[in-house]
């Protein structure tokens, strides 16, 4: 099997020419700060993939190495790109420059697909800008549901 820069990543070439993106293994695209999720196509320089973002929910503000385009197919995304805020609904193509800060959250009505395109100077996860591990962008109500720590009997 060839070697992907993202693990779990279906890899392109080699007479492997043609993927169905909505039955590849979804793979984390969000490194602990976002809910992205989905699968990846790796070619020998760019990447493809088909990213979910459940509804309100999605990425604090990070940057990666990489550019991207991410261009939505269903919901809408609430996006920053470098301080310029805008809604974005299917048909939109998002452009996010290399090293550029930027976040996408998916609108409280509905959950969110966009296909997005990177070059592999990176992998698809980049670095939160205030470099914390402390999880995705959750709009109140939306955070996952805590487990109730279990009662320790003796």
């Amino acid at each position: 099997m060839p070697k992907t820069k993202n693990p779990g990543a279906a890899k392109g070439g080699n007479g492997k020419f043609y993927f169905a993106m909505q039955r590849l293994k979804k793979i984390d695209a969000g490194g602990g700060y976002s809910t992205a999720n989905g699968g990846v196509v790796e070619g020998e320089r760019m990447l493809v993939a088909l990213i979910n973002k459940p509804r309100g929910t999605g990425s604090r503000i990070h940057t990666h190495k990489n550019e991207q385009f991410n261009y939505v197919l269903r919901g809408t995304l609430r996006c920053d790109v470098n301080g310029v805020k805008q809604t974005a609904g299917p048909g939109t193509l998002i452009y996010i420059p290399a090293n550029t800060p930027h976040a996408t959250i998916a609108m409280p009505d509905e959950d969110v697909v966009f296909l997005a395109i990177k070059d592999q100077s990176a992998t698809i996860i980049g670095t939160p800008v205030d470099k914390t591990v402390r999880g995705a962008h959750y709009d109140p109500g939306f955070a996952p549901k805590r487990k109730a720590a279990k009662k320790r009997t003796r």
